[in-house]
């Protein structure tokens, strides 16, 4: 008998200590969802691009450079730009034609509200003729630019850029200046 008085007072404890334990995963799953998200602050987000044309007697190039950015601070901005360029030469030889695409990832650090340096680094995947190939060049390029206000929310932008790699396959002769005009959204 006194065993059973035991096993049931045993029971009967421990039946109220285990009602006394919380359901942890509950509040927990209840905390996880009342924490707040980190969300895109899409105020941050700008777009623009650029065209490329270039024409002459044996040589033609028609592109174009869509981008999209975010600012990190109201003075540097971090983003990505797609490119694509068709190319046709005419001459003496046959006619060729072809197409060039990359993609890069720059920063942008504004001096003043209107001034701004420029880094990039792009991956351009060119057609050579001769002879016939497709290679896979980088650059990195250094510079800087001007932003004109068209209106409170629409910019245009002069760019100088320099390819300091140098690559041996870069269209770009050492310390041959890449200029570019574009506009931007939101910059």
């Amino acid at each position: 008998m006194k065993i059973s008085f035991l096993l049931v007072v045993f029971i009967f404890f421990s039946v109220s200590g285990f009602a006394q334990v919380q359901d942890t995963t509950t509040v927990d799953q209840q905390n996880e969802t009342s924490l707040p998200k980190p969300q895109l602050d899409k105020s941050r987000i700008y777009y623009g691009g650029y065209v490329t044309m270039n024409f002459s007697k044996n040589y033609s190039v028609i592109g174009a450079q869509p981008l999209v950015a975010y600012k990190l601070t109201p003075k540097l901005s971090v983003g990505t730009q797609v490119s694509y360029e068709y190319v046709s030469y005419g001459g003496d030889a046959e006619d060729q034609n072809g197409s060039n695409y990359g993609a890069s990832i720059f920063s942008r650090y504004r001096v003043t509200p209107r001034l701004y340096t420029h880094t990039e680094f792009e991956l351009m995947s060119y057609k050579f003729y001769f002879p016939e190939d497709r290679k896979l060049v980088p650059m990195f390029y250094v510079g800087g630019g001007y932003s004109q206000p068209i209106s409170p929310n629409v910019w245009l932008n002069a760019q100088v850029l320099f390819d300091v790699l140098n690559h041996k396959n870069s269209p770009y002769e050492d310390w041959e200046p890449y200029f570019s005009l574009g506009i931007g959204v939101g910059f």
